[in-house]
């Protein structure tokens, strides 16, 4: 997947479509918003940069993101719905909110 990226980059023909994303997010503790975010950034083409002041909402860059609503909806609705019942059912149930 790196080496995708890699020939994308370097290609005279772009394509990718890449942009700056605010993704809102239910994870409540700094483990789960951690978790997250490093899930996020082991996906190639995408980096998360920072979490918003109020801890809703992760701020992302994703590197192929014609449709900014689809990666938005696979954070919200496939990613961290899994990450967060497998967390609170490892964890005990702590961190829901």
């Amino acid at each position: 997947s790196s080496l995708v990226i890699m020939i994308d980059v370097w290609s005279p023909v772009q394509r990718f479509k890449p942009r700056i994303l605010r993704v809102p997010i239910k994870s409540a503790t700094d483990l789960e918003i951690t978790t997250l975010g490093n899930c996020i950034t082991l996906t190639p083409g995408t980096t998360t940069l920072d979490v918003t002041p109020d801890r809703d909402a992760l701020i992302i860059h994703a590197m192929y993101a014609e449709d900014a609503d689809e990666v938005r909806k696979s954070v919200t609705d496939d990613l961290e719905p899994r990450l967060l019942k497998f967390m609170r059912v490892a964890g005990g149930g702590k961190g829901n909110a």
